[in-house]
């Protein structure tokens, strides 16, 4: 849990230092935009950009009964991010697995990626795709609903 929020963390205390000594260098107004900037990153880069992830097991079990893709990811990886943005709200109907939270979820793409934990591995109808063109990742979630 702690290894998905070091990334935002990190940006925060970075930006927070940044912006202190440009205050304290009697420039609080050129301190804000950098901060601001550095905050959006550790956003992005964290889990509350992607939906609640549910557990592997689960994820399975639903996208078997409703044919919905489970989409195997880990906060910090930016072709998760590329991923989750490009999809928009559509995101909300496939099944997001965070690795780093559910260890059978990392067993999985583990198994499926020949033992690393390549993301984002998504599954539709019991068939791995690897990094997917989001269009076409789209497809599937249309086709689903």
């Amino acid at each position: 849990m702690m290894r998905a929020w070091l990334l935002p963390i990190l940006l925060v205390l970075f930006g927070s230092g940044a912006a202190t000594v440009q205050a304290a260098e009697g420039s609080p107004g050129r301190a804000v935009a950098p901060f601001l900037v550095i905050v959006l990153l550790a956003v992005l880069n964290s889990p509350l950009v992607f939906p609640r992830p549910i557990g592997a097991e689960e994820a399975q079990r639903r996208s078997a009964a409703d044919g919905r893709p489970v989409v195997y990811w880990r906060p910090g990886c930016r072709y998760c991010l590329r991923l989750r943005v490009r999809l928009g709200r559509r995101a909300r109907r496939a099944y997001w697995v965070d690795i780093w939270r559910d260890p059978a979820g990392a067993a999985v793409v583990r198994d499926i990626n020949k033992g690393d934990e390549t993301v984002p591995t998504v599954v539709v109808a019991g068939r791995p795709h690897v990094n997917p063109d989001p269009a076409w990742v789209r497809e599937q979630l249309a086709r689903s609903a």
